[in-house]
């Protein structure tokens, strides 16, 4: 079986992975380099302390990949575990994390609720006064999505697999037995079009290109309602002194986020009123907006005494989540061999493991994925089946 999968992130790597690890002819299309997207932009989050079980059951089957991904692809991907801390400001939100607690420890994770002093005791300087409930998890931690990237791309190429960067995907049509794909490459001097007018008959189709995906899927006629939403990301020098063992920390009533970076540094970063738009991932602003670093900062600060007004903000970058309209990804054959792994909105590397072993039994028609995946189908939003997840960062 032959599947071309439209996207060179962690995702679209992932499923050409296991694909190829199961025998398929694979063939991955990459309008730009490897990551070069999403993937490249993110903060490397991996957790299991989500508020559905599918989002909790994906992060559950793919923490054991990342805990061998050094054995296994020859890659370090600098994986490591300082848990995360998530705080409440209301009762409201307290109550949902006695139930996303519930729900997390059945499924197997190690979530536990605490009150605001027993969370000083992972981060010390919490201000914890101004919290009623907080939930940690030491499964939680934390990789390098870049590394991550260069070692599923490895163990395709070994595997026999087709990686075309820099080729774009212009035109899908169907056949009676799969696709023909339309692609448009450079060659090595970088000329556009000389690879152009190629055409590439396939099985199946499975589109992975995060923010990309609504586009690639209009080639089919196919409708994702998929946003890319700008977001973003400030490295600041703390005030204070920040453990290098600190947890990622989310205060969900607001919205901000931050953990400790390397060599004193650490990552601030939240989605405010406003701050994250949908926009042409063709066209945005990949540069830091300094207000809304000066407005994350200010926010960390209010959470933790270590962004004081001596925090200097260093630098930062805007990226893309890919956003569906209940924050869960649609992983689903919408078409009969067209298969889409796309809108993770903001957790697609962390689940791109378990994604591609999902992804491989949709193409194949097998069932060795451990996760059940059929309420993130496409026709939820038809039906109003749709997902809630409350732990949105």
């Amino acid at each position: 079986m032959h599947v071309l999968i439209v996207g060179g992130g962690v995702v679209g790597l992932a499923c050409a992975h296991a694909l190829a690890d199961r025998g398929a002819e694979v063939t991955v299309c990459e309008a730009g380099t490897l990551g070069g997207g999403s993937t490249g932009r993110a903060a490397g989050g991996i957790r299991t302390q989500f508020s559905t079980r599918v989002n909790v059951d994906l992060s559950l089957a793919s923490i054991p990949v990342w805990e061998s991904f050094a054995d296994e692809f020859g890659v370090d991907i600098d994986y490591r575990r300082p848990g995360y801390l998530f705080l409440a400001r209301t009762e409201e939100t307290a109550a949902a994390f006695r139930e996303n607690v519930a729900m997390q420890t059945e499924a197997g994770a190690p979530s536990r609720l605490l009150d605001p002093e027993e969370a000083r005791e992972y981060l010390p300087e919490l201000r914890a006064g101004e919290f009623v409930a907080a939930t940690y998890s030491t499964a939680d931690g934390i990789a390098d999505p870049h590394s991550a990237v260069q070692g599923f791309a490895g163990a395709v190429r070994d595997a026999g697999g087709d990686i075309r960067t820099k080729t774009a995907v212009t035109g899908l049509s169907r056949r009676d037995d799969g696709w023909r794909v339309a692609v448009e490459g450079e060659d090595e001097s970088g000329d556009e079009g000389t690879n152009g007018d190629e055409t590439i008959d396939v099985d199946a189709v499975v589109v992975a290109a995060g923010a990309w995906s609504g586009q690639v899927a209009a080639l089919a006629g196919i409708d994702l309602p998929i946003a890319p939403r700008r977001r973003q990301i400030a490295v600041v020098e703390p005030d204070g002194d920040l453990p290098e063992d600190a947890p990622l920390t989310i205060d969900l009533d607001t919205g901000s986020y931050f953990r400790p970076e390397r060599a004193g540094t650490a990552i601030v970063g939240g989605h405010f009123a406003d701050s994250d738009p949908d926009v042409d991932p063709d066209r945005f602003d990949e540069s830091m907006d300094v207000e809304w670093a000066l407005e994350a900062t200010e926010r960390a600060d209010d959470c933790a005494a270590y962004f004081g007004p001596e925090t200097r903000i260093r630098n930062g970058w805007a990226g893309l989540y890919a956003v569906t309209p209940d924050h869960h990804a649609i992983v689903d054959e919408v078409e009969s061999g067209f298969v889409v792994a796309a809108g993770f909105s903001g957790h697609g590397f962390q689940h791109a493991p378990a994604t591609g072993e999902a992804v491989a039994d949709l193409c194949l028609g097998e069932d060795a994925c451990e996760v059940d995946v059929s309420t993130l189908s496409l026709d939820r939003f038809e039906s109003g089946e749709t997902l809630q997840e409350r732990n949105v960062a």
